[in-house]
Parts: structure tokens; sequence; C-alpha cells
């Protein structure tokens, strides 16, 4: 396949939003907050900052050189610039990792599906026991979230299967302001809340007594994490670039859209949480169990504003989640349509049918059968893991040496500055954090994932 033959975003707006959209998902409106209620709030963020300039944002400029060099999918991307050598090995293994993210990501972006459709029939009503068991009720059953799997999987095959133009641009110009829309409101209903100022507090005022080797660690994860790095989204995307766009604009402009929904992700939550006295170190538990709680207390009041708000904030999850899985889909739909030689209907049929099985067999292990479980973990947990602590900072790592130290220098000054239109003022500062700070810093995630620093 030529590389004329390929789909292209058509507008700048287009290439910021859909992978603006790949970044933002359960990442920054789940994870980022309990990660900052477990760390410190405020003093959290400042480091979570600093890290995705120094980590976030020259990873992504990483490969994005890669994917609009090689005009390929994330392996031929790789194979072709490393000349067919062992460091194709890394856009392979890229692809594998989106994959299997894929198919249990699915299953948590289901969950969210089912919480809207709760929040409408009104299930989500009860004291703190009550949502906690149904959750565990819910998140076992060996039909539901596997019904609601699928529908989130079948919505993810619509948008993909009508390629980059007509499918993911369109849909991002549609999703992505639908989605800062929804927090918007949330962040203003939370924010006016009776005793909100605490929870404000916390998120905005730096406590330099909370500072420590964790705090910085975290952080400097989830800013890995956060921006969808070493998954072959950005990679994948990036290869649908025209010659013309500003990489390390692009790369900032998406670092800080992605930011700035984690700010405001806090501020739509930890408000609310303050107002009723909830504690903000909640953990993962915390939108589906701690939150429907939240919202519950905090507009007792006014009933109707309650059931809305809860409405909008699973709404607003849905909607990250399937921001996000239009991307990791893909990552793979590109592969078996340019690798395989299928159609993209074909190959995206491939993908998500492939992907929902594994996210089937995921959410019945989290059910307790026997035989989806290994060493005391569910399968669900050992994709998680294996995925999470293992594969991504590989990949990471790896691409920064790749680009750093393999790849001619001349071919990234090349692509960082548009072939010499651009000023290229930072690129011997880049250049020096993907050598030497990146590596160093995912090392360091590695380690303290394991508990080791």
């Amino acid at each position: 396949m030529q590389p004329s033959e390929r789909g292209n975003f058509a507008t700048k707006l287009g290439i910021v939003l859909a992978t603006a959209g790949s970044a933002v998902g359960l990442g920054n409106v789940w994870r980022f907050p309990y990660m900052a209620g477990e760390n410190g709030g405020a003093m959290f963020i400042v480091i979570y900052f600093v890290c995705v300039l120094l980590l976030g944002i020259p990873c992504m400029i990483s490969e994005f050189i890669i994917g609009r060099h090689a005009q390929s999918n994330t392996a031929r991307a790789f194979r072709k610039m490393s000349g067919g050598t062992a460091w194709s090995l890394i856009g392979y293994m890229g692809v594998l990792t989106g994959f299997l993210i894929t198919g249990y990501y699915a299953v948590v972006s289901g969950w969210c599906l089912h919480y809207i459709w709760a929040s409408v029939v009104g299930h989500l009503k009860g004291d703190p026991a009550y949502f906690g068991q149904f959750f565990r009720d819910f998140s076992t059953h060996p039909g539901k979230p596997i019904f609601w799997l699928v529908v989130i999987m079948l919505m993810t095959y619509l948008v993909v299967e009508h390629g980059v133009q007509k499918g993911i641009e369109r849909a991002s110009k549609i999703l992505m302001p639908t989605l800062f829309i929804l927090l918007l409101i949330i962040v203003v209903a939370s924010c006016l809340l009776p005793g909100a100022s605490e929870g404000i507090k916390f998120l905005l005022k730096p406590n330099w007594s909370a500072l420590n080797h964790n705090v910085f660690l975290s952080a400097l994860g989830q800013s890995f994490y956060s921006l969808s790095i070493a998954m072959g989204c950005i990679c994948t995307y990036a290869s649908y670039f025209s010659r013309q766009t500003n990489l390390a604009n692009s790369a900032i402009q998406i670092g800080v859209i992605d930011s700035i929904v984690a700010i405001l992700a806090g501020l739509m939550i930890f408000p609310a949480a303050f107002s009723v006295g909830v504690e903000p170190d909640a953990g993962p538990s915390l939108i589906f169990i701690t939150l429907p709680n939240v919202f519950q207390q905090a507009f007792s009041s006014v009933p109707v504003v309650g059931y809305a708000i809860s409405l909008m904030f699973y709404g607003l999850l849905s909607l990250a989640a399937l921001t996000s899985l239009m991307s990791l889909v893909e990552v793979s739909t590109a592969f078996c349509h340019e690798e395989m030689h299928l159609t993209r209907k074909s190959a995206t049929f491939l993908v998500v049918s492939a992907a929902s099985v594994i996210g089937v067999f995921c959410s019945l292990s989290l059910g307790g059968y026997d035989g989806l479980q290994l060493f005391g973990m569910s399968l669900f947990d050992i994709f998680d893991f294996v995925t999470g602590q293992i594969f991504l900072p590989m990949v990471g790592f790896f691409t920064c040496i790749f680009i750093g130290w393999f790849v001619p220098h001349k071919i990234v000054r090349d692509e960082f500055t548009n072939w010499g239109t651009l000023r290229g003022t930072f690129f011997h500062f880049y250049l020096f954090l993907v050598k030497y700070v990146c590596p160093l810093c995912i090392f360091f995630i590695f380690l303290h994932q394991f508990g080791l620093i």
C-alpha cells in the first residue's frame, strides 16, 4: 500500500482533537483524581506538570516522528526506520500492547455505560454499603458486563470502520467538545457546593511537607500513562499527519489539553467529596463506589440536580473511554489493513471481534471462575499487570533509545523542524531529554511499580 492511498486528517483541529481524544481517557478522569488524592493533591499536580514536560511531551514527539516519517502502521513504521533490524520488534510489541489493552479496557468502558443506565433508571440510590454491593454484584455477573462491553465495542466499530477523516476525525470533533462541556458543567456544580473550597484548596494549594519520593514517582508514572504513550496510538495517528504538521506544537497542545482535563476531573470530584466529608484517597474504587454516594449526599437538597450530575458524569466517563477505544482499535486495524491486506471494514471487524473475546474472558474472570484465575489473579488483573507494568515501560524505554541513539539525528531533526521550515530552537534540548532523561525516568517508573524503589 502506497502512502498516498492512506487516510489523513483533514484539519489541524482534527489532528489535535483526535490525538487528544486518544490521550484523554479513564486515565485522566478516573486514575488521575485518585492518584492525586493518595499523593497529597496539589503537590502531586505540580510534580505531574513537570513530568509531562520532561517525559510525556518528548516521548510523544518521538512517536510522532516515527509515525509520520514512515507513514505506516506502528509495526511497519519501526521496521522501515530500523532497516528491518531487531529494533522493529518494538513496533510489533507496541501493536500487541495496544491490542491487549483494548480487551480489558473495553470491560471498564462497558461499566461506564452500565452506570449511565443505572443513573437513568434510578438504581444509584442508597447508603455507601449499597453502592459497594451494587458494583460487586454487577462486575461479577456473568452476563450484564458482557452486554455493555459488546455495546461500546460496536460503537467503536461504527466509528473506526469509516476511516480517519469520516470516522475518527469527525467523531472526535463531536465527542471532545461534548466531553469538555459536560466536564465544565459538573465542575461548576461541584465547586458551588457548601464546603467545596476545602476540596479546591486541596487540589490547588501545594503542601510542600507532602513531597516525598513516592509522590514524585507516582506523578512520573501518571504522566507516562495518561498520554497514551507506548501503546501504538500516538505513532499510528501520526502516520496520518500531513508533512506541514508542527509536531512539537501538536504535542504541547495535546499535553496541555490532557492536563487541563485531568485538573478539571479533580475539580469535579474533590470539592463534592470534601463537601460531604469523604476522604480524597478512596483509590481505584472512587468512580464506581465512592462517587455515586458522594453525588447523592452532596445534592440531597435538590435530588433532581444530583440525578442530572450523576448521569452527566457517567456520560462523560463513557465519552472519554470511547475516544481512547477508538485509538486503541485503530492501532490494530491499521496493522491488519496494511500487513494482512484486508479492507478497512474487515480489519476493523476482526480487531473488534478478537478484542471483545478477550474482554469477555477478562470480565468472566472477575466472577471467580477457577479456570480464569492464575497465581491468585483474575485474567483481568493479569492483562492489566502485564501490559501496564511490563509492556508499556519496555516499549517506551526502547522507543526513546531507538530515537535518541539509533535513528540518524538528521532524520529526527528534519521531522522536528519540518525539513528546516520551522525553527528548531529546542531540538537539542528535546534530543537530550530523549537520550538521557526519558529512559532514566521510565526505568524509575518500572522499578517503582515493582516496589524496588
